[in-house]
């Protein structure tokens, strides 16, 4: 039924989170805040002596990005730098300022190296001791990323100028459409004179798509939004804009 379609979709936006700027405000990037923590609760699982608990990610410095140089997507954040606030249980067998400060550069490290997110504080608050060495994540908690391609939806953008070019980006394993749920993984919408008081003749686009585990996610989407503005530029009323949105981080076969 379509009451049931639309519940599932809300369901789905609100696990999907908001949209975290990756790089600076000239990237014109943004990842799932459910993509980003489950890579950095990935790598915190790897570290022993720590059971990594729950995991946020929020603004640490509202309106320090400046302007973005491209149209924010729903549910998008900003640019500027984001605060970790982390929970933990560490082994009781060794110094609780020596295992959070462990715990702290990991997740500082990943978040720089495997996403590109710009951070400005991880708070951290140990939730418990442990009897002894603990490498799993809490149960309740996703371990990482994504195994294989997830769910697929097949809208035919594949097969599109703009589609193929951003599937060609090394590091892209689909298309991946999250946005208001059953959105297309691909918008492109033209502006002109008549759109509006000031509107400027040009092209928007926004891809979303899942990144491979083994690229750092600002460094696709940089890719996907220059070979999505090449692709897009064929019959464009003006300068072509993109923003690249960052769905999933996928482990395995995309």
């Amino acid at each position: 039924m379509a009451t049931d379609r639309l519940a599932q979709a809300v369901r789905r936006q609100i696990g999907f989170g908001r949209l975290l700027p990756l790089g600076g405000a000239e990237d014109g990037a943004w990842i799932a805040e459910r993509a980003a923590a489950g890579v950095l609760r990935q790598a915190a699982a790897g570290l022993p002596g720590v059971r990594p608990g729950t995991l946020r990610l929020s603004p640490a410095e509202p309106g320090a990005g400046g302007r973005p140089a491209v149209p924010m997507p729903p549910s998008a954040l900003p640019p500027g730098p984001v605060r970790i606030s982390a929970e933990f249980e560490a082994d009781a067998r060794e110094p609780l300022p020596v295992a959070a400060e462990r715990l702290r550069s990991t997740l500082a490290e990943a978040a720089d190296r495997r996403l590109g997110l710009v951070v400005a504080a991880v708070d951290l608050q140990i939730t418990g001791l442990l009897d002894g060495p603990d490498d799993g994540p809490r149960p309740e908690e996703p371990s990482g990323e994504l195994n294989g391609a997830g769910e697929t939806t097949d809208t035919g953008e594949a097969g599109t100028p703009v589609g193929a070019a951003a599937l060609a980006v090394a590091g892209v394993t689909r298309l991946a459409p999250e946005l208001g749920g059953a959105a297309r993984a691909l918008r492109i919408v033209d502006t002109g004179p008549g759109d509006g008081a000031g509107a400027a003749p040009g092209r928007h686009v926004r891809v979303q798509f899942a990144a491979a585990a083994d690229h750092r996610a600002l460094d696709v989407a940089r890719a996907v939004r220059a070979a999505a503005a090449r692709a897009a530029a064929a019959g464009a009323p003006g300068p072509v804009t993109v923003a690249a949105v960052v769905t999933e981080v996928v482990r395995g076969p995309g």
